[in-house]
């Protein structure tokens, strides 16, 4: 919500959460702005673009994307199926590209892309995670890359890297959040709005000379 209350009109896609999205979207109308919530399989490549192609007919246009879908496997890579690889791929590195591959065309100068990765990128614990991590990496680079390419039409690109957020996929009361504070030494799990911060901050003009920047919002994993 943090770029709704500085002014945005926000569309967001779902894959099976109507109920929730549908409740955001009245969050945002109740604070006077247009909201739109959009059915979209992110590993589903015509459902991406059509995706886009409904949120800039919902909002009038697109001044900001930012690409948040994601999944968690975990496994050994001696036991990782090609099923599961694909899936990962499929949602947290291709998702990505063909999302900002669509909205390219919409997005004019002062454009900006907003990519969600993870600390783990950078610093792998915990579970096997090995492909995982993989994917998160390969952000990094695509963000570097965009930036190459989008700053000559004055659009950016940055990348934000939570490190233990308190999310339906990692509680702070779950099974190994103790360990996972105790990596940080803030010594805390990070809330939504603390990335949502990240978010509202590169998005905004105080950010216009910010591009292919990687910000870490991570309680300090990986200082």
């Amino acid at each position: 919500m943090a770029l709704v209350e500085n002014g945005a009109d926000v569309a967001l896609t779902f894959q099976n959460s109507a109920d929730r999205a549908n409740a955001v979207v009245s969050s945002i109308e109740k604070l006077g702005q247009r909201g739109a919530a959009i059915q979209a399989d992110s590993a589903d490549p015509t459902a991406i673009k059509r995706s886009v192609e409904e949120a800039v007919a919902a909002l009038g246009g697109l001044d900001i994307l930012v690409n948040n879908a994601g999944i968690a496997l975990y496994n050994t890579i001696a036991d990782f199926s090609v099923s599961d690889i694909d899936a990962l791929l499929a949602v947290n590195v291709r998702g990505p590209v063909l999302t900002t591959q669509a909205a390219i065309p919409h997005l004019g100068a002062g454009g900006r892309v907003i990519t969600i990765g993870s600390a783990g990128a950078e610093r792998i614990v915990g579970a096997p995670g090995t492909i995982y991590y993989m994917t998160k990496s390969a952000l990094q680079s695509f963000t570097r890359g965009l930036a190459q390419e989008l700053g000559p039409k004055d659009i950016t690109a940055n990348l934000v890297q939570p490190g233990s957020t308190n999310t339906d996929m990692n509680p702070s009361n779950g099974e190994s959040s103790d360990w996972q504070r105790s990596l940080t030494p803030l010594g805390r799990y990070a809330e939504p709005a603390d990335i949502a911060a990240a978010v509202s901050f590169l998005a905004s003009p105080a950010a216009r000379h910010l591009t292919g920047t990687i910000i870490n919002v991570d309680g300090g994993l990986l200082a």
